[in-house]
């Protein structure tokens, strides 16, 4: 038996980078205290949601992983608290940008980077302004506590990465967030298409699934966007075993055993079965194999 405990955090953010550090830390802390293990923060907790509006002003606020105020301030937390913190953050390399996450494990060490590989481009969502496709591949850590695998915001929406990384070994997936409503049209509501989509890497992959968004109203000039939270904790039969509200900053916490789960995933036969060579078609564009 190899229990462990992970957490999923929400909550709105400010310009004032100081304080959204410091009320992430009070989430870690309070998780913490709850004895979660692996605690994950939204996607980009520095700031708001900078991705609103097309400004090459906000350039400014990305940095190099070794000079990131959020990156260093949640090492030292991660070694006082010995907790694992897949910490999210603008990076800066050389002329390149990155939506990246840097997983710190529980020692405060760095284990690596990952580059967030979907960058989306829509009304409100505008990514493809500050940040390069990521060049990393997918990833996964050994972390103190647990093998995990992340994707970053809108690679949540992709089967592919989440088979990827549990191929890789993953036990748990983490998914850091910002997603709300849409500038251009007020009706429309994802919340529950967002949740669904990893609901089904959970169940596919027989694999806990935590995913952590922000919440609170963000404007910028004509723009405006809801971050609905409805941050959750799946289990791996695609199961929701913990879920925030939409409006609440706060934690959530559940626990798995990762070795009655790796029994379960070869039970079920799902990655015995599989047939690599018949699947070649998810590696084009248009569905046609080159000749």
């Amino acid at each position: 038996m190899r229990n462990v405990k992970v957490a999923a955090t929400q909550m709105s953010c400010s310009w004032d980078i100081d304080d959204n550090i410091r009320k992430a830390d009070a989430l870690v802390r309070k998780a913490a205290a709850e004895g979660a293990q692996i605690i994950l923060l939204q996607e980009l907790f520095e700031t708001p949601y900078f991705c609103q509006k097309e400004k090459s002003d906000y350039y400014q606020y990305a940095t190099e992983l070794e000079h990131n105020k959020a990156v260093n301030h949640f090492r030292e937390l991660a070694k006082e608290l010995k907790v694992v913190l897949p910490i999210s953050f603008y990076e800066k390399k050389n002329y390149a940008r990155y939506n990246s996450l840097a997983v710190i494990d529980a020692d405060g060490e760095v284990l690596g980077r990952y580059r967030k590989s979907h960058i989306p481009d829509g009304p409100g969502y505008e990514e493809k302004f500050y940040f390069n496709p990521g060049d990393t591949g997918f990833k996964v850590w050994n972390t103190r506590y647990a093998k995990i695998g992340v994707g970053i915001c809108w690679d949540q929406w992709y089967p592919e990465a989440a088979r990827c990384m549990t191929l890789m070994g993953a036990e748990i997936l983490f998914y850091p967030t910002a997603i709300g409503s849409e500038p251009q049209d007020g009706s429309i509501d994802s919340k529950d298409h967002w949740q669904v989509c990893m609901l089904g890497h959970a169940g596919a992959n027989l694999i806990p699934v935590v995913a952590s968004n922000r919440i609170g109203k963000e404007e910028d000039e004509d723009s405006s966007i809801s971050f609905y939270g409805s941050s959750f904790i799946a289990g791996p039969q695609g199961n929701k075993v913990q879920e925030a509200n939409r409006t609440d900053e706060g934690i959530l916490v559940a626990e798995f055993d990762l070795d009655q789960l790796e029994t379960q995933r070869i039970e079920w036969g799902i990655f015995r079965d599989r047939r690599p060579e018949l699947y070649k078609i998810i590696a084009t564009y248009d569905g046609e194999q080159p000749v």
